[in-house]
């Protein structure tokens, strides 16, 4: 038997899943090395039982299948749930009782780009814990070869059923269009719209890893000008949008306004507060002011944490909130849920909130504060140079007197609004963004940002894009 041995591309392990383009920076090869490894961790641990589940990308079933070797090299029981959305194999971890979970995704990349996302126990496994993985490989350091098992496992049914258990809409008739995106939450979505009362209407819902019809993330506006075109054309209520492995969500009122992501917490937190007085509803630090004022107008606890899905998981369960979500479209249910990402899920309590209100989505959405943001601006700057270029913009701001919230990178407050410039922990790349109450306002955040970033000798990013109202 040959000793184990792997190298990873050094750019696939990344700090919240492994990712690569197929064929060039990710293989069949370092699926099986992630089976072999994180198989070992969990073995280790004392753990029987890895759920897995994968997308529909072209490359997806042959990962999968190279995953499913390693783990079963390390004597451990498979449960393979087949092609399904990220959040049904998240399920299946809990109501499997499995002791880890392994999703083979690209989640909203390109349609050569293939990943993994992972779980230990009923945590996300990121950061260092993905670290580890490539230094086990590379050490050749996994449990010694055993003979486990596999088999397939639908959960489907159970995972409609339970989304449908916490529908309060009753009986309204609503009017939604739906588009999956031609992603892996394809047939879910439609069996979930089949047993919802009202009118539905589902687009792009055969799962098609080329993604014929658009780009799958829903928090591009270009992205949803299809559903947007049919939800004016149905007369419907509004329209919801998953990325690539339903994990995302994005939001269409009945008028053809994509709604952001924390504009849509803003209309799940109003309604989850009301069963938990003074509960801490978290959002990221690229989320708007207006989300964290309005939380603290319906009795929440605001609470800004730093970008990243599993660092908001994790946050969440530490201080026991209801609730949480991302500018990206992540939004996590800790009420009645189980805290993870689930875009199907918040469809759901979405579709219950409209449908007992008096007040169309439009008319939720028009009543918020009215500010001016720019897009999220992101602008090159290396690695190993990102995050001393926030330190830098750190120390010049404490010296200014400056008010910062530095919880992740630096979020100045002025009399205008707010600006925000962070290192992304995926790309090297440096992320910008400025709200404010008036244009005028803005273009004075917009100078106090470039002349930080020029500060520390970096090119001042293009801010020529549109600002979009919010």
């Amino acid at each position: 038997m040959t000793a184990f041995r792997h190298e990873f591309h050094p750019t696939s392990l990344r700090e919240y899943d492994i990712r690569g383009i197929v064929g060039k920076t990710l293989s069949g090869a370092d699926a099986f090395a992630i089976g072999r490894c994180f198989g070992s961790i969990v073995a280790r641990g004392g753990g029987k039982k890895v759920a897995v589940g994968y997308d529909g990308r072209l490359s997806s079933p042959e990962l999968e299948a190279q995953l499913v070797a390693g783990l079963v090299a390390c004597g451990l029981e498979v449960a393979r749930i087949g092609c399904g959305p990220t959040p049904m194999l998240y399920y299946a971890a809990y109501s499997l009782s499995a002791d880890g979970a392994v999703m083979v995704t690209g989640s909203h990349n390109p349609p050569d780009y293939n990943g993994f996302k992972m779980m230990l126990g009923k945590k996300p496994f990121f950061g260092s814990q993905i670290q580890e993985i490539g230094r086990m490989a590379a050490a050749g350091e996994v449990v010694p070869e055993a003979s486990g098992s596999s088999t397939s496992v639908d959960v489907s049914e159970d995972y409609v059923a339970r989304l449908l258990k916490d529908y309060d809409g009753g009986d309204r008739a609503l009017k939604v269009v739906w588009d999956p995106g031609n992603g892996s939450g394809a047939e879910i979505t439609k069996r979930l719209v089949a047993k919802l009362p009202g009118e539905h209407t589902v687009i792009n819902g055969e799962i098609d890893g080329n993604f014929p019809n658009h780009h799958p993330d829903p928090t591009v506006l270009k992205n949803l000008q299809q559903i947007i075109a049919e939800v004016k054309a149905k007369g419907a209520d509004l329209g919801i949008a998953f990325d690539g492995d339903a994990d995302r969500i994005g939001a269409v009122d009945g008028e053809g306004n994509m709604l952001f992501g924390d504009q849509l917490l803003v209309v799940l937190a109003r309604d989850v507060l009301k069963n938990h007085p003074g509960g801490t509803i978290i959002a990221d630090v690229k989320a708007s002011q207006v989300l964290f004022d309005e939380v603290a107008k319906a009795g929440g606890t605001p609470l800004m944490w730093k970008t990243g899905h599993s660092l908001i998981k994790a946050k969440m369960a530490e201080t026991k909130s209801p609730l949480a979500g991302e500018m990206s479209g992540h939004i996590f249910f800790n009420d009645k849920w189980y805290g993870f990402d689930d875009a199907p899920y918040s469809a759901i309590r979405l579709l219950g909130i409209v449908a007992r209100a008096s007040e169309s989505l439009a008319q939720m959405r028009d009543a918020l504060p009215k500010v001016i943001n720019t897009p999220e601006l992101r602008f090159d700057c290396p690695d190993e140079r990102k995050f001393g270029v926030i330190q830098e913009v750190k120390g010049r701001l404490a010296a200014s007197g400056a008010n910062v919230q530095d919880v992740d990178g630096v979020r100045v407050l002025t009399e205008d609004g707010w600006w925000l410039l962070r290192a992304s922990n995926t790309q090297a790349v440096l992320v910008a963004r400025a709200e404010a109450k008036t244009e005028e306002g803005l273009e004075r955040l917009k100078a106090l940002l470039a002349e930080q970033v020029t500060a520390s000798g970096l090119a001042v990013p293009d801010f020529s894009g549109e600002n979009a109202g919010h």
